[in-house]
């Protein structure tokens, strides 16, 4: 008999939203703007899933030479909130095939369906203002990483996902998302399954050191989990 669940977290950027890894990409150029020469393979190492202040410093800390990375993440984030709004603006965004669907049937079998983001609250609306979706009728809920005090791999966007929406049970809860650190934070959260997707930032061997529940290649695969 199958786990019942009744809310399904999900991650944004290479969970829901297709965007090319344009964030970590972004990433990588504020920071080589410093002066650095880090590759985009240690951005999505080090910094995939996380708030991006948070992703910018781990960055530094583990690639570059710095010992003291305060005053060149401040600098590299402030540059990053204004490049990342320039190449939102003009990049063609879309989601993965078959997600609203998925929404709908979630939906429909009595799952609530929450977006969650390591990206603050303007970036995320001006994501769901392109993709057409709107909470109460295409989601239940978005909760982003200025909504809460800690967050990833702390399950805090987890947690206020689930008083949101009314469910108190972790048990029941799936969080499905694109990086280890989606995994971690549906652990601390106590989530009844974990899943990783393989559509964006990190590899099957890099979400694997979390240990999830399953991997799937794509969201689709969840209705054969769930339904």
């Amino acid at each position: 008999m199958k786990q019942r669940i009744e809310l399904v977290v999900f991650d944004m950027a290479g969970t829901t939203v297709n965007e090319d890894n344009v964030v970590y990409k972004t990433v990588q150029k504020v920071i080589n703007d410093e002066g650095f020469s880090v590759s985009l393979e240690e951005v999505l190492k080090h910094a995939a899933g996380k708030e991006k202040h948070q992703a910018i410093t781990a960055v530094l800390k583990a690639c570059t030479p710095l010992t003291n990375t305060a005053l060149v993440a401040n600098i590299a984030f402030s540059k990053f909130k204004i490049a990342l709004k320039e190449a939102y603006d003009s990049l063609e965004i879309k989601t993965f095939e078959g997600t609203e669907q998925l929404f709908k049937d979630l939906r429909n079998n009595h799952i609530k369906v929450v977006l969650n983001t390591g990206y603050d609250r303007k970036t995320a609306d001006l994501l769901l203002d392109k993709l057409g979706w709107i909470v109460g009728e295409t989601i239940d809920g978005l909760v982003t990483a200025d909504d809460v005090e800690n967050g990833r791999p702390e399950g805090d966007m987890i947690l206020l996902a689930m008083k949101n929406i009314g469910i108190t049970d972790a048990e029941k809860v799936l969080k499905v998302g694109d990086s280890a650190i989606d995994i971690e934070e549906g652990k601390n959260a106590n989530c009844g399954i974990t899943v990783g997707v393989l559509t964006g930032a990190q590899n099957r061997a890099q979400i694997q050191e979390a240990n999830p529940t399953y991997i799937i290649e794509s969201l689709n695969e969840l209705r054969a989990i769930l339904f």
